[in-house]
């Protein structure tokens, strides 16, 4: 008799590997029973815990199996999921939320900019529109009294943008022009998303590209800002090419904890800047070169050091926020320093500048972990340091107060009383900013404890921050916790592309839809 094989989706990931697939990308891989029928299906009445943090990408997933009215694609509906979400993606699902969210941040840079009677514009493409507005001010989800939003839409004639690496940069840049010229608008914030979105693939001329077209219309803004006297200040939100190779020579794709420069254009007078600070800063360095008062709820502090002299308040600033340029070492693994940055390498070495830190604690997160755009952008605006969902998380499973998440126990306790299965869905990787495969761990803990009939595991994985072929890795750890704790099965693997998007490719979301309630995908054997 043949052994049976205790880790078939970790070894059909490596299959798929050989046949050169990769984790983010993966299409799905579907547990088959020995009759050939896919195991772990949701079904209706069953219970679904979708354990990932962050948020803006987990919506339409969570919308497409939660909504009754949704009409996106063909679904089965009702499915009457007991649903559970970790944080809060959007106020209209109807799901339980384990950790709801605080009450948004007030007295922000956006608010005391508003509360003055300035008018103020934040110019991006969809990438990262979320960033501009939710997370910058605050987390609110309404633009506030004299602010406009304009987000260029995203190219969609590309499926992955090192086909396209300068993205809709032309359209950001002729938006913020406008804008620039127009004296009716104060406080001007335009985010260049090209170097963060490209460097998560794994094509360095494409990351080149993208952050040479960075640095060229970095370039005509401040130069538009110039011929109109505005003060401009340039800095990121985090790093991402600066650390694109591990010491072996690896494809690092993720977010690194890198410092970032803040680097100012002062028409008036050459500021000095202190020379180390954190994004928590950024904004009372804004508010004290327009003339503004901080919000004693900021602990952050001007960077400016001389503070103490007089200089003429600034009617109007531009902020420009190069997503994912970090400051790294003068190496072959910094895609920054390989490529033709004429514009930031001129204004970092005429204009005064700092660098900030933008990983770990100093934006919220734990010790010694990377930074990310949602945590960027929010200490950005929040000038004070804000605790992370993550964080907070973490600590409740320290203090084991986790296992008594109501939230949690409401879906495993129905599992229980009506014999149905319950469903862990989420990121499966201990660095990605979508989630912690120890949250999973710990509800596959907290499954056995309530003693829910039958588990599943529907693995999402991804490439960024991780060495090449890790979901193999990480899906040979979860199968080995489910032979330990002796209950449940990882019931289908796909990539993060198919299921965490928030431009609306519908396509995407229902490739994954189909793999949960159809179990349609490539059959992997239970044997």
């Amino acid at each position: 008799m043949s052994q049976k094989i205790k880790h078939p989706m970790s070894e059909a990931l490596r299959r798929a590997y050989a046949l050169g697939k990769e984790d983010e990308t993966l299409t799905p891989l579907v547990l088959n029973d020995k009759g050939g029928y896919p195991v772990g299906r949701i079904s209706k009445g069953d219970s679904v815990i979708f354990y990932n943090i962050r948020g803006e990408r987990e919506i339409q997933l969570t919308r497409a199996l939660t909504d009754d009215n949704f009409d996106e694609f063909p679904v089965d509906k009702p499915l009457n999921l007991n649903f559970a979400t970790m944080i809060e993606y959007h106020k209209s699902l109807n799901v339980q939320v384990a950790f709801p969210p605080e009450d948004a941040i007030q007295d922000t840079l956006s608010d005391i900019i508003s509360q003055n009677n300035l008018r103020q514009v934040k110019i991006t493409e969809a990438e990262k529109a979320v960033h501009i507005s939710f997370f910058l001010n605050g987390k609110k989800d309404n633009a506030l009294p004299g602010e406009e939003i304009i987000v260029v839409p995203t190219r969609k004639d590309v499926s992955l943008f090192d086909e396209a690496p300068e993205m809709s940069i032309e359209g950001i840049t002729k938006a913020a022009l406008e804008k620039i010229n127009d004296e009716n608008y104060h406080f001007i914030v335009v985010n260049l998303p090209n170097v963060d979105v490209v460097a998560h693939i794994e094509n360095d001329k494409a990351v080149i590209k993208a952050i040479e077209a960075v640095d060229r219309h970095a370039g005509i803004l401040v130069d538009a800002a110039r011929k109109q006297g505005i003060p401009a200040i340039v800095t990121a939100d985090h790093g991402t090419a600066e650390k694109w190779r591990y010491p072996d020579g690896a494809v690092d794709t993720g977010h690194t904890n890198s410092p970032v420069p803040l680097i100012l254009i002062h028409p008036e007078k050459k500021f000095s800047l202190c020379p180390k600070g954190e994004l928590a800063e950024v904004a009372p360095t804004i508010l004290n070169i327009m003339g503004l008062h901080p919000s004693p709820l900021m602990s952050g502090s001007s960077l400016i050091e001389n503070k103490t002299g007089s200089f003429p308040r600034a009617r109007r600033l531009l902020l420009i926020i190069l997503d994912g340029w970090g400051l790294g070492d003068e190496n072959n693994s910094n895609l920054i320093w390989l490529a033709r940055t004429p514009v930031i390498d001129s204004l970092m070495k005429n204009y005064p500048s700092s660098k900030l830190d933008a990983s770990g604690e100093s934006v919220g997160l734990p010790s010694g972990t990377v930074g990310n755009s949602e945590a960027g952008h929010l200490h950005i605006g929040a000038g004070r340091r804000i605790y992370s969902d993550r964080l907070k998380i973490d600590r409740t499973i320290e203090d084991k107060s986790f296992y008594q998440n109501r939230a949690f126990l409401s879906v495993m306790r129905k599992a229980h009383e009506t014999n149905c299965a319950l469903h862990l869905m989420g990121i499966v990787s201990f660095f990605s900013s979508h989630g912690s495969i120890n949250h999973l761990f710990t509800l596959m803990e907290m499954a056995k404890k309530e003693q829910v009939p039958q588990m599943f595991i529907h693995a999402m994985l991804g490439r960024r921050g991780e060495l090449p072929e890790s979901g193999a890795l990480y899906i040979k750890k979860v199968e080995e916790k489910t032979l330990e704790l002796e209950l449940g099965k990882v019931a289908s693997v796909i990539g993060r592309y198919w299921s965490l998007d928030r431009e609306e490719n519908w396509d995407r979301i229902e490739k994954t839809y189909r793999m949960l309630i159809y179990g349609e995908g490539e059959k992997i054997p239970d044997i």
